[in-house]
């Protein structure tokens, strides 16, 4: 698995009534792209996670990346 700032990581429910989770890759920990990242979700709450095989990266397109933002 790789990724970029920038990029959201879907993390799939893995019973029946979890609705999958979506979360912004905020920093990239590991070497060339790999985890663990530093992920914010949508409510502001910020994490470290190393996703499993449940997980996956939704890269995101240049335009969608305001380089004034920080993000």
């Amino acid at each position: 698995m790789h990724a970029s700032r920038g990029d959201r990581l879907v993390v799939h429910g893995r019973t029946v009534g979890h609705h999958d989770r979506v979360v912004e890759i905020i920093e990239v920990l590991g070497t060339n792209g790999d985890p663990p990242y530093r992920v914010r979700a949508e409510d502001g709450h910020e994490a470290i996670m190393s996703p499993g095989p449940d997980s996956v990266v939704r890269h995101a397109k240049a335009t969608d990346i305001d380089p004034g933002s920080g993000r």
